[in-house]
């Protein structure tokens, strides 16, 4: 797992080319060797309040994940219901998707499909998440801030089963509040802010072995609620071992959204 090092300075990484003469990011890896759980033998036991995440069995209408039409409108709507049938929530706003097609050897954020991002890391954090209400929803944000408000996202195959690259997450609770390091994601025009994450020798990391397609993966990023036992949820994708040679390489979507409750 690529977990990071310690900083002198708050970590940042640059969305776009940096100006000349600033590294892209001052972010320093630091590998360590972590044994990675199978999700199932627990999946009834896990909870999105309770580990930060849960594992749903759910066969998806959509059939065609290069239809950006079906994304939209089949994916989307079938995947709001999902979220309020597991959270109870009054309602869900999906602010955006991503494919990510594994290429071994091919880096991130070029003209080629995105790849696994195999860093530990939060996407939001407790400020990043209210500013996301607000550049989505900025007529209704202040009243939607005074109640409870959730990012989860809603992770899945595509096409076959994950056989490389696979999706961990770790238990929040095996998380202390001083491995996630606030950390700045500049774009040309904001700063937002995710969570780093420095290693921690009681993490707990679980997987799904060769994830079905009718498997889906909810991680809780941020909530402000205090009282529940997981707020933030580290996750990375990782190199799994012994894949075999004719194996599909992964392909997956994941969706980002607000949750919303009003009591």
């Amino acid at each position: 797992m690529n977990y990071t090092a310690p900083l002198r300075e708050r970590p940042r990484i640059y969305a776009f080319d940096p100006p000349p003469g600033i590294a892209k990011s001052n972010i320093v890896a630091e590998p360590h060797r972590v044994a990675v759980h199978d999700a199932r033998p627990n999946a009834r036991a896990f909870t999105l309040d309770g580990q930060g995440l849960a594992l749903i069995n759910h066969e998806s209408a959509a059939k065609d994940f290069d239809d950006e039409k079906e994304i939209r409108q089949t994916y989307y709507a079938e995947a709001e219901q999902l979220l309020k049938d597991v959270t109870g929530a009054d309602r869900v706003f999906i602010f955006d998707h991503t494919i990510r097609r594994y290429k071994p050897g091919v880096s991130d954020c070029t003209d080629g499909p995105r790849q696994p991002a195999t860093r530990v890391h939060v996407d939001h954090t407790a400020n990043s998440a209210p500013q996301r209400v607000r550049a989505f929803l900025p007529h209704e944000a202040e009243e939607l801030l005074k109640h409870r408000v959730q990012i989860i996202n809603l992770w899945r195959p595509i096409k076959h089963p994950v056989y490389d690259a696979p999706l961990a997450i770790c238990d929040a609770t095996t998380v202390s509040p001083d491995d996630i390091v606030p950390s700045d994601l500049v774009y040309p025009k904001r700063v937002g802010e995710t969570y780093n994450v420095r290693f921690g020798p009681n993490h707990c990391w679980y997987y799904v072995p060769q994830m079905q397609l009718d498997e889906v993966l909810l991680l809780k990023c941020t909530d402000s609620r205090t009282d529940v036992a997981a707020r933030f949820t580290p996750h990375t994708a990782f190199l799994e071992e012994n894949v075999p040679e004719a194996a599909p390489r992964r392909e997956s979507i994941e969706l980002p959204t607000l949750v919303f409750h009003q009591h």
